[in-house]
């Protein structure tokens, strides 16, 4: 899997999937979940769905951290310097922004349709976008 990472790529959908499906039925998933970076295309939305259909845990809330590709470049160019990441170099940040737009991008219409989706305005310190994140769930948890 590294070497899938390492050049930017995405781990193949099967393989993706069994490992939410691992775990999310752990024990100490039980009481909620997170998701980062999952899905990313739609072939795996929709396995998604799915999944979380068969095992009755569906989204309560999808975000949407947006920001303009040039302030991600950025902020991934610093992450490679502090944190010493080989896999992010000026190439593979191109590619993984090009995947982005080709396969991820295209998942907004998806989870609009749920009426579950909210958009993040991330370009900002980290400190307001988290306020930003903790009022929505906030507001989630109001409403149950």
């Amino acid at each position: 899997m590294e070497p899938i990472l390492a050049a930017g790529e995405l781990v193949p959908d099967d393989l993706t999937i069994e490992l939410i499906r691992e775990r999310l039925t752990s024990e100490d998933a039980r009481a909620g979940y997170v998701l980062d970076g999952f899905p990313r295309n739609l072939p795996q939305a929709e396995a998604l769905d799915s999944l979380l259909a068969d095992l009755g845990r569906p989204l309560s809330l999808i975000l949407e951290f947006q920001i303009p590709d040039d302030a991600c470049k950025e902020r991934m160019l610093k992450r490679a310097k502090e944190e010493n990441r080989p896999d992010d170099t000026p190439e593979v940040i191109a590619r993984r922004l090009e995947i982005y737009h080709e396969q991820t991008e295209p998942l907004l219409a998806h989870y609009l349709a749920t009426g579950k989706l909210v958009a993040i305005h991330a370009d900002r310190a980290v400190e307001a976008v988290w306020a930003e994140i903790q009022r929505v769930i906030d507001t989630l948890e109001g409403g149950r």
